[in-house]
């Protein structure tokens, strides 16, 4: 397909770009953050608020499942209407909602909170790479991704030492209070930097967001995702079948948006699937992210409760990882548009091995591996830093500008759905490993399918990489 790239907003001063993409960034992070940085936090919620292992897997994963339902049809309003108004109300929903989650005085009160910024936070998270795709021209789009991708994985690595210092500085009674007590100042700076310096209009299209597409999408995907969330309160099969049910429900609202879209503009334009850069980077990064979340379930479990680590001391094991994702991120930014796909198999293949050593490791020195545990896992990070950054500047890279803000929210909820995949399939197998106590064990079993949910996903690159090489030689001229 010939490539038809739309020119970024002649409207906005190109000085002020990254200044916008600045906000854009503090915002991700501080949304993203939540995704992980909970985790240390859930002994003292659960002491605090007296909370049985139900609430807590909702104060965890409610976050994710509304952040995931509200993504595509965010990204598809911004598109039409203009992305700083709806960026705005997602950033005070979602300070609103982390102070409310501060204040929270039961298990049911802090779950409420965290839906609504879970919810907040898909509001604002489209927004972000639409803007790249307004406000840059495809050449140099490579290094505000680049910012994006270490933006991404250094808020999920990161979350844990960050909770783990908030908790030993404010102590094991209030510390998980300013877990979310900090999104506060950082929300209240970014509301008013983002009404100043985001570009407000959108495109012509004045259309309303499509009401039955929506439905049909949201319920589809919470059909999907609730078995997985709820798989260690719903111990009977029942509760699987809502999984077919879902698909089944994703079938109509596929149905629907091929009609609706004939008249009007759909929730998600189907027809971006016909590129292959995006229907195969976008299989890439759901079943990427089922490895790449479930590692730091897994790990923080296995360090504060199998090594009685403290929660500052799991974070600190686990900053390796962050940093070498933050260097890699901006370098493939930088590099990505020269080294194309093949750099995406080559992170996901630095991944696995990395992730392969930490097995090794675990295997013939467990203990408190902090120190031994650094490297294989800065590999890991290096791997990942590879893999996030590169893979979305390449499965954007044909999309037309007018429906970034939809194909950015489809790609993140395929992120949201195999995070979920992933966490529920790599955590069942570590608990039932913990039968007989042994975490290093445990541990080690679910490494090994997290290290297989990698090896399908570099199955894929290079499957995308040989389609994209021979394209190449077909476009060539002879």
């Amino acid at each position: 397909m010939t490539r038809v790239e739309q020119p970024p907003d002649r409207g906005h001063p190109a000085v002020r770009r990254w200044p916008a993409l600045a906000v854009g960034l503090i915002a991700a992070f501080m949304t993203l953050l939540d995704v992980s940085i909970v985790n240390v936090a859930v002994p003292s919620i659960q002491r605090a608020l007296t909370a049985d292992p139900s609430a807590l897997q909702w104060v965890l994963s409610g976050y994710a499942l509304t952040f995931g339902l509200v993504l595509v049809p965010a990204g598809r309003y911004g598109d039409a209407r203009g992305r700083r108004g709806i960026f705005v109300l997602g950033l005070v929903l979602f300070t609103v909602a982390s102070a409310s989650a501060g204040l929270a005085r039961s298990a049911e009160w802090l779950i409420g909170a965290r839906l609504v910024q879970g919810a907040a936070a898909g509001l604002v998270n489209p927004q972000v790479t639409g803007l790249i795709q307004q406000l840059f021209p495809a050449p140099v789009r490579g290094r505000p991704f680049g910012l994006l991708g270490a933006t991404i994985g250094v808020s999920t690595a990161v979350g844990p030492l960050l909770g783990g210092l908030l908790i030993q500085a404010a102590g094991p009674e209030q510390g998980w209070r300013w877990v979310f007590y900090v999104n506060i100042p950082v929300g209240l700076i970014a509301i008013v930097a983002a009404w100043r310096l985001l570009p407000a209009r959108g495109s012509s299209d004045r259309e309303g967001v499509d009401p039955l597409g929506v439905t049909l999408l949201g319920v589809g995907l919470v059909c999907i995702l609730l078995p997985l969330v709820q798989r260690e309160q719903w111990r009977g099969p029942a509760g699987w079948l809502l999984i077919p049910a879902g698909l089944g429900v994703l079938a109509g609202f596929v149905g629907w948006e091929r009609r609706y879209g004939r008249r009007r503009t759909p929730v998600f334009d189907l027809t971006l699937f016909r590129l292959p850069s995006y229907t195969l980077g976008a299989l890439i990064a759901l079943i990427y992210f089922a490895g790449f979340t479930a590692i730091f379930f897994v790990f923080t479990i296995y360090l504060q409760n199998g090594l009685r680590y403290s929660a500052l001391a799991a974070g600190l094991t686990l900053t390796p990882f962050a940093l070498g994702a933050a260097v890699a991120s901006a370098l493939g930014g930088r590099v990505v548009n020269r080294l194309g796909r093949p750099l995406v198999a080559a992170g996901l293949a630095l991944v696995a091995l990395g992730l392969g050593a930490v097995v090794a490791v675990l295997s013939l020195a467990p203990g408190h591996l902090s120190a031994v545990l650094a490297a294989p896992l800065a590999v890991a990070g290096i791997g990942s830093g590879l893999v996030i950054t590169p893979n979305q500047t390449l499965t954007l890279a044909e999309v037309p500008v007018d429906r970034a803000g939809s194909a950015a929210g489809m790609l993140q909820t395929g992120q949201r759905v195999g995070a979920a995949i992933g966490i529920a399939g790599v955590g069942a197998v570590f608990f039932a490993g913990l039968t007989d106590g042994d975490y290093a064990a445990a541990v080690r079993t679910a490494l090994l399918v997290t290290i297989g949910f990698v090896l399908v996903a570099l199955l894929t690159a290079t499957v995308d990489s040989r389609l994209h090489g021979r394209q190449g030689k077909e476009e060539a001229p002879g």
